[in-house]
């Protein structure tokens, strides 16, 4: 379990994203995180890695490069960043808390499976850190709502730390595509059902070689009540609380009359 901690003042928070040292996400993440604390340190992908998911570079080597005193880029996936921040950057200066974001663009459903974002968030969590994925939900072709995740982050992320949580979760947090005086509320929910993929292009090149796209369109369940989903899209900002031990317990005890 995750101690719960009510004073934020004094902890170290190191902060990543999938979307890229430079991205305008993070830099909203690092005034949230210096509204809470002074020790704030930045360890990040050098470009874009959306859709990641949980990915490690072990067939090359990894370059890390120092922006500024506390920033710094690594030319690899959302869960290198974390790793090297953890075991290199801040090596003998643990972190007390990895904030993860602000992704441009929703982490709902089954987004969480390919998500660097939560990736991010997960590898921390590994490592027996407490963290929180950040996501702000867009909808084309309305400008991103960066002003409301600024909104209510600080608020939700001293709350949850308040209350602790257990060493194979972590906190995923989506803002809804609303101004912040239109949000609807702050819900606890379960993760809904949400496929990407489902929009495959077939184009062909100047040569005529074929190549496929994947495209953005997903089918999900929106109407589901309790679900992130049917939140964030009604309006409320969704935390939903991860766990990434994938056992199933239930089907476990099935097979147990099949290999006693």
């Amino acid at each position: 379990m995750f101690s719960p901690v009510s004073d934020l003042s004094n902890l170290r928070i190191l902060i990543s994203n999938d979307d890229g040292v430079n991205a305008p996400g993070i830099k909203v993440l690092e005034r949230i995180a210096r509204s809470i604390s002074k020790d704030v340190w930045v360890v990040a992908p050098e470009q874009e890695q959306s859709a990641a998911g949980h990915s490690l570079t072990i067939r090359r080597p990894l370059r890390v490069r120092q922006l500024s005193r506390r920033r710094f880029a690594v030319d690899g996936t959302p869960t290198d960043a974390v790793l090297l921040g953890v075991n290199l950057v801040l090596k003998g200066k643990r972190p007390d808390l990895v904030l993860s974001g602000i992704n441009r663009g929703s982490n709902l459903g089954e987004d969480v499976t390919y998500s660097g974002t939560v990736a991010a968030a997960m590898e921390a969590t590994i490592l027996g850190i407490p963290a929180i994925a950040l996501s702000q939900y867009i909808t084309h072709p309305h400008p991103v709502k960066w002003a409301t995740a600024e909104h209510f982050a600080p608020d939700i992320i001293r709350r949850v730390m308040a209350v602790g949580w257990g060493r194979n979760v972590l906190m995923n947090v989506n803002f809804p595509d609303a101004i912040h005086s239109h949000v609807t509320g702050i819900e606890v929910t379960r993760q809904g059902k949400r496929k990407l993929g489902d929009n495959i292009v077939e184009r062909a090149d100047p040569r005529g070689e074929p190549y496929v796209w994947i495209g953005a369109q997903r089918a999900e369940e929106r109407s589901t009540p309790g679900t992130d989903i049917e939140a964030v899209c009604r309006g409320a900002v969704s935390v939903t609380p991860l766990c990434f031990d994938l056992t199933d317990r239930e089907t476990m005890r099935s097979l147990g009359s099949v290999f006693p």
